[in-house]
């Protein structure tokens, strides 16, 4: 049975460093989980991540098994937003962050198939459930952050202030990001994590 690795597959999978680049994301579909708060001091997120992770495994072998279909379970991901957006930069305060975590799956795969994960996955830490739903973004700006995640301010003042007006273009959507690395099992300094804006024609 072919295995599909969808982050090999599409080219917003991949950003580089040390530069912006504008691109055009896909339609695609993810499961998802709501919360509110530091991602460092809230339950709610553990408990997000703690249910995400093996619901997405669970329905990754559903479709291996129901399906004949298989694929490579992908990296987690969340959006991130605020009031005041200058609490993702100079005032860095996570306590005013609102997120939504999630994982990206095959379009083949409905919310039936979700459920049937959940229930499958067995005790769920987080107080919402996890819900099936499709994301369009469109024309992005991102980029490629390597290093701790306390770090990220500077590119992002960056890309908010600077690059993004430079173009001829404004913010829209919600900051995007995506890890590439696992961070239990990554050094701080060598974490890569996409940075991601979706913007329109100002």
């Amino acid at each position: 049975m072919e295995k599909v690795d969808h982050k090999r597959e599409i080219a917003s999978y991949s950003a580089r460093q040390g530069r912006f680049d504008i691109i055009t994301v896909p339609s695609l579909t993810y499961v998802m989980i709501d919360g509110h708060g530091d991602p460092n001091a809230s339950e709610s997120y553990r408990a997000a991540l703690e249910t995400l992770f093996p619901v997405s495994y669970k329905l990754k072998f559903l479709s291996k098994r129901e399906l004949g279909r298989d694929y490579t379970v992908m990296p987690l991901e969340a959006l991130w937003w605020a009031d005041d957006m200058e609490s993702f930069t100079s005032a860095r305060d996570k306590s005013q962050w609102s997120w939504t975590t999630m994982i990206m799956v095959p379009a083949w795969l409905g919310q039936e198939h979700v459920d049937a994960a959940v229930e499958a996955a067995g005790d769920n830490p987080s107080a919402d459930l996890p819900r099936l739903e499709e994301l369009d973004e469109g024309l992005c700006v991102q980029t490629l952050h390597v290093g701790p995640y306390d770090d990220e301010a500077p590119t992002l003042a960056m890309m908010h202030d600077e690059f993004i007006p430079a173009q001829g273009l404004v913010m829209t959507g919600r900051h995007h990001e995506i890890y590439l690395s696992d961070a239990r099992r990554t050094a701080p300094e060598r974490l890569r994590t996409i940075l991601r804006q979706p913007v329109k024609a100002a």
